[in-house]
């Protein structure tokens, strides 16, 4: 069976709310040959965000969605117990996500797949105080921040978390991405917060943190022909504190940068 075909059939199980007849057919495929990382990228994070967006889109009651959603993420635990998985190479990762039952589940595939791909993964889930996660990540020094499928409303925390994370100066070379969710549907958002990368699904976060093993950080440089307010720094009295916490005194101290009036324009024109 095609792949195509078995999301089709996948998807009228799901919101039929079929349980065991969902779970029967990717069992099924994975009989015949379908590996359980493959169905997991290719069936059910596919299918996930399916769900959300004819949800919505209107055009499913929410009724049906819970109960996809549900059953969606049955198989998913089930899948990760045939999972095969290659030996742990010391890559670390933390994954946080969005507090919705999509984010929580693409976050869960996320990890899954970086697991069974070698990783040593640490689900953190959604609802983190930015103290806290600045804490956790000193002590665990990932080489990848994952961030899956924030809310709308919740970017503004994600930003205020990447800037303290920065200004800090914990885990440096550590790469932030930002996958799923709105990072999917608004393709410029990732930049805006100084995320270091972006991936619309996961294999596109396997193929980058591969990729991409080491941060380099990035010059704020503006585009041509924009317009972009002077920045004057002010000091945040939180960093010294933080920077003591997490035994990095020595680090050289940043400071927050508050806009203020006057503007400069840069010239689109070469040479000018």
């Amino acid at each position: 069976m095609e792949t195509v075909e078995l999301f089709k059939q996948y998807l009228e199980q799901l919101f039929a709310g079929k349980r065991s007849g969902a779970r029967e057919l990717l069992f099924d495929a994975h009989d015949r040959g379908f590996g359980a990382d493959r169905l997991l990228s290719s069936i059910i994070w596919p299918a996930m965000e399916q769900i959300d967006k004819l949800h919505r889109d209107g055009h499913i009651t929410a009724i049906v969605e819970h109960m996809a959603t549900r059953i969606n993420r049955m198989v998913a635990d089930q899948l990760h117990s045939v999972l095969n998985r290659k030996p742990k190479d010391g890559r670390r990762v933390v994954v946080f996500c969005g507090a919705s039952e999509a984010g929580e589940l693409g976050a869960q595939i996320s990890s899954d797949l970086f697991e069974a791909d070698g990783w040593s993964v640490w689900f953190v889930g959604a609802g983190i105080a930015n103290d806290d996660a600045l804490r956790f990540l000193g002590d665990v020094t990932p080489d990848v921040l994952l961030i899956y499928g924030s809310l709308p409303t919740e970017v503004p925390g994600v930003r205020k978390l990447i800037a303290l994370i920065r200004e800090v100066g914990v885990c440096q070379d550590m790469q932030i991405m930002v996958c799923g969710g709105v990072y999917s549907r608004v393709e410029e958002l990732a930049e805006e917060i100084k995320a270091d990368l972006c991936a619309k699904n996961i294999r596109d976060a396997l193929v980058l943190s591969e990729k991409y093993p080491s941060r380099v950080p990035r010059e704020d440089v503006p585009e041509p022909g924009r317009r972009r307010k002077r920045k004057r720094k002010v000091k945040n009295p939180r960093v010294p504190e933080l920077r003591r916490e997490l035994g990095i005194e020595d680090a050289e101290e940043l400071e927050e940068e508050e806009p203020i009036d006057e503007e400069v324009t840069v010239s689109s024109a070469a040479g000018e």
